[in-house]
């Protein structure tokens, strides 16, 4: 990453996940409720285990902020975990006597198997207390702060539930969807009738002791064409994105825009015609003296922004702990076992969309840090209404 980066530690069940955050501007308003009403976010939806009724999730800023405001300094995030109590000698830090409920039956679907070889552990429970989901509430606390950043910029990011298991909603024209109805849906779903086949779909699941993936769609809206760039592989800000979904526990794949399908289209039929900004010329109103005619592209060109809405799918693997565990091999003599069961979720797409919300808001924020840079916030929005005045006046630089 660039400008504004993080980092993460903790455990699943350790004290608690800490995220150091860099690079944010100074006098940025932010207090710990913003970030707590997306760490709720996070843990809500159908499907959820019993460790979402364990934990409360609520930051503590320790670092970094001063009177409400950023300093420009590195801003340090701690969230308790509540369960803490009950592994304390599991997860001690100090030296113990000898554990005896070692794990040594890998999950399959799961990094078990593949970080006990890496790091040469005899025991899992060092892999599945890093690799657990978990840790994505600390990245929901550094999207949160990115997302206050974002609204200087006027630019909003949601997600809503499309398939679980399946089960598929009806496509929904995005400027239709109820977003506060989305909200409350149980499943972060805009497709009321679809989502009636998701909850039962779960249950099913559920009492076969089964777990279920799905997708979810997310949408960035009010972006400036210009974020990211065409000149090295590592600035184009799609393969940015892709880089931050696919980090995402349990997540196998993204799609940008129409993706998958344009490879059996021809090019007259994929590429967004690029039309006047006439109000009678165009779907909606613009800002910019240029529109497109459809968004195939996701908002996205040559690595670049292109002023329309980024709109992407990620699809979400079921995840690998299932109540009633597949086949595996015990690590101490190579014996056909059943895998480790530990309390699990039975469905996490709609969690998942939150969590990718975070990704793509912490993308955004450096994408925007690098295209219009500053050192605090006023600065910062000063570039980019500088930046916005000279695309307006384009057509008088020829």
């Amino acid at each position: 990453m660039g400008q504004f980066r993080f980092f993460t530690a903790g455990e699943s069940h350790g004290k608690g996940l800490l995220a150091v955050v860099e690079g944010m501007v100074a006098n940025l308003p932010l207090d710990s409720r913003s970030i707590d009403l997306e760490l709720k976010r996070r843990q809500t939806g159908y499907g959820r285990g019993a460790r979402m009724a364990i934990e409360n999730d609520k930051v503590e800023i320790l670092s970094g902020v001063r009177h409400g405001c950023t300093m420009g300094s590195p801003i340090s995030l701690f969230i308790p975990n509540q369960d803490w109590q009950n592994w304390q000698k599991a997860m001690s830090c100090e030296p113990v006597e000898e554990m005896s409920d070692t794990i040594t039956r890998p999950r399959p679907g799961h990094a078990d198997l593949a970080g006990a070889i890496k790091y040469n552990f005899k025991d899992i429970r060092p892999v599945l207390e890093r690799a657990s989901a978990r840790e994505t509430a600390a990245r929901v606390a550094v999207g949160a702060v990115a997302r206050e950043f974002l609204k200087a910029f006027g630019i909003a990011i949601r997600s809503y539930t499309i398939a679980v298991g399946a089960c598929i909603g009806k496509d929904q024209n995005l400027n239709h969807i109820d977003w506060q109805q989305v909200e409350r849906s149980p499943l972060r779903c805009a497709d009321s009738k679809a989502e009636k086949l998701m909850l039962v779909a779960i249950d099913e699941a559920k009492a076969q002791g089964d777990t279920l993936g799905g997708i979810s769609r997310i949408i960035a809206t009010g972006l400036p064409p210009g974020l990211g760039s065409h000149v090295q592989w590592d600035r184009r800000l799609d393969g940015n994105i892709a880089r931050a979904m696919m980090s995402i526990n349990a997540v196998k794949g993204i799609e940008i825009g129409t993706g998958f399908a344009q490879a059996g289209l021809k090019g007259s039929q994929v590429h967004d015609t690029i039309a006047s900004a006439e109000p009678d010329a165009i779907p909606k109103p613009s800002e910019f003296p240029w529109r497109r005619l459809s968004n195939h592209a996701g908002g996205i060109e040559g690595g670049i922004s292109n002023g329309e809405d980024i709109i992407f799918q990620i699809a979400i693997k079921p995840i690998a702990t299932l109540a009633k565990p597949l086949s595996s091999l015990d690590l101490r003599d190579g014996s056909q076992v059943e895998a480790h069961y530990e309390r699990s979720d039975i469905c996490v797409v709609p969690a998942t969309g939150v969590i990718a919300e975070a990704m793509l808001a912490i993308i955004l924020a450096d994408a925007c840090l690098d295209k219009f840079g500053g050192d605090s916030l006023s600065e910062s929005t000063a570039n980019y209404r500088k930046y916005l005045e000279g695309i307006s006046l384009w057509e008088r630089h020829d």
